[in-house]
């Protein structure tokens, strides 16, 4: 019977091998695509790594985590310097990161923070950032540039920028009366380090040197003498803790803090609620993947019920020879479920050949790790439901042919 469904399958090959790779690079896709999904989710989580909490003003998980780790909208409020100091001074509390926000350049996002930040900053699986060019700031007005902050605006070590008042992509202030000046550029993370300006908060409070109430200064501008050496607020800070386990002490230590409303967020915690807010799209992908299965298998079932005509002449030297209707189901059904299984296979070889000539450019300029490997158990499901819904579409046709034959076989033909 195998033998037999093989010849069938060669002698309709030109049919057979475009119905083959209808399945194939539908079941590729869907892999993809799953891929895709299962790895962005796990490079979303770790934008941030290695940070235990996450400290802002009091608002929302989500918006203390959107404005401090992905540089999108804006705090509520600050923090005052000397809250910051007192955490940072707490004997669970391994390291600090302060951030400082509020600035942009040409669109993209200015990061007031401390050296602090390029030792122990880390993302995807605690990966340290590291520098294409230069180094870090030493100067107040020294700027350390993202990647596709130095790539989009073509700028080099030694040029010197113009930072702007307010984190629009248009301002009518700038700050022009202190150029910074380019000394770093960094590797690529696939994050939103890429996309930031990072100067240091000297440098911020430098900049905004005698302004009150969000408006510059009238007259002369002071001099980098007469500000402090500490600023008096800062927008965020990430903590590292020496123990895991004093987490949650630390943060309810923060969120019960009274010289100032504070809230304490665990990323991965947050993370996961922001995920889940646009788990909308990640269905819609899987929705469109799955439709595009079943346009191939459906493909599959078209071809084999309209090649039942011309295959009359077969199924009637099958009969003579005594193969019943339940024979001639099976051999259908042999054949639909040889396409499909050589579809899958055909499906796994080209999203491994996907996969591997993306991984690369997935890792530089989307910071995703594509995973290289044998099919996970979700992937082993997907793969499984896909052979069984070929199974059944190709019965379809089988049980067709059946009745065919066994009326061909009790008709009499002159």
């Amino acid at each position: 019977m195998l033998r037999l469904a093989f010849a069938s399958l060669w002698n309709r090959r030109a049919a057979a091998v475009l119905t083959l790779a209808s399945i194939g690079i539908s079941v590729a896709l869907v892999l993809c695509v799953e891929s895709l999904r299962r790895d962005t989710r796990s490079a979303f989580a770790n934008t941030v790594s290695g940070v235990d909490l996450v400290v802002g003003a009091r608002s929302g998980s989500v918006q203390l985590l959107l404005y401090s780790v992905f540089r999108l909208g804006n705090a509520t409020n600050n923090i005052s310097w000397a809250s910051y100091d007192a955490f940072r001074r707490d004997p669970d509390v391994a390291w600090t990161i302060p951030f400082s926000l509020g600035d942009s350049h040409r669109g993209y996002r200015v990061l007031g923070t401390e050296h602090s930040y390029f030792e122990h900053f880390r993302y995807a699986s605690k990966r340290a950032l590291k520098f294409s060019y230069g180094g870090e700031f030493e100067n107040p007005l020294d700027a350390v540039l993202g990647a596709e902050v130095a790539a989009q605006l073509e700028y080099r070590l030694g040029d010197t920028i113009v930072l702007s008042h307010g984190a629009g992509d248009v301002s009518f202030i700038q700050h022009d009366d202190k150029p910074f000046t380019v000394v770093g550029v960094l590797e690529r993370t696939g994050t939103p380090v890429d996309r930031t300006v990072h100067i240091s908060l000297a440098g911020m409070e430098a900049i905004h040197e005698g302004w009150k109430d969000g408006a510059p200064p009238s007259g002369r501008a002071l001099t980098f003498g007469q500000t402090s050496s500490e600023p008096e607020a800062i927008t965020a800070f990430l903590v590292g803790l020496k123990s895991r386990m004093s987490v949650f002490r630390v943060q309810r230590r923060v969120n019960e803090y009274r010289r100032e409303p504070l809230l304490a967020i665990l990323p991965g915690v947050a993370l996961q609620e922001l995920w889940d807010v646009m788990r909308i799209a990640e269905d819609a992908l899987r929705v469109v993947a799955g439709m595009v299965v079943l346009t191939g298998i459906a493909g599959m079932m078209v071809v084999v019920l309209s090649s039942l005509e011309a295959r009359r002449r077969e199924m009637a030297i099958l009969r003579s020879v005594g193969a019943g209707p339940s024979r001639i189901f099976g051999l259908f059904l042999l054949e639909a479920t040889l396409l499909t299984l050589g579809g899958v296979v055909a499906g796994l070889v080209l999203r491994f050949v996907v996969v591997t000539a993306a991984r690369p450019l997935a890792q530089s300029m989307l910071g995703v790790e594509l995973a290289v490997g044998l099919p996970t158990a979700n992937e082993l499901g997907i793969l499984a439901a896909i052979v069984a819904g070929g199974l059944v579409a190709g019965a379809i046709p089988a049980w067709r042919a059946s009745r065919m034959s066994l009326s061909d076989g009790l008709s009499m033909r002159i």
